[in-house]
């Protein structure tokens, strides 16, 4: 089977993310796993522009905070909210991740990642 430009994106995203791909194996399930984060990666050829505008001005007025966006669906619950947010500020948030079983341990497996 080709390498498709999608599978090439999981992998590399596997990789920042020092996690696993899981494949396509015909089931349910994360695309990407590690030890604290399952990751469903959606490769599309353009991402809507309100969305990358709304995390540009997110960006904008963060200063040294994490930017977020929240998008929230009409009639429907807050619980159902979704957080966006670039990956890039999640690894300069949070760190890089690690599969290091002493650091998790040691931190009673609240840490999940290394700064």
């Amino acid at each position: 089977m080709a390498d498709t430009t999608w599978k090439q994106t999981e992998r590399a995203i596997a990789g920042r993310l020092n996690g696993k791909r899981q494949g396509a194996v015909g089931r349910t399930g994360a695309d990407v796993v590690n030890d604290w984060l399952a990751v469903e990666v959606k490769h599309r050829r353009r991402l809507p522009q309100w969305l990358k505008d709304a995390l540009t001005q997110a960006r904008s007025g963060a200063g040294d905070r994490l930017p977020i966006v929240v998008l929230h669906e009409a009639g429907q619950r807050h619980s159902a909210d979704l957080v966006l947010v670039r990956l890039a500020d999640f690894q300069d948030w949070f760190g890089e991740v690690t599969h290091d079983p002493y650091l998790l341990a040691e931190a009673g497996n609240e840490a999940k990642w290394q700064r």
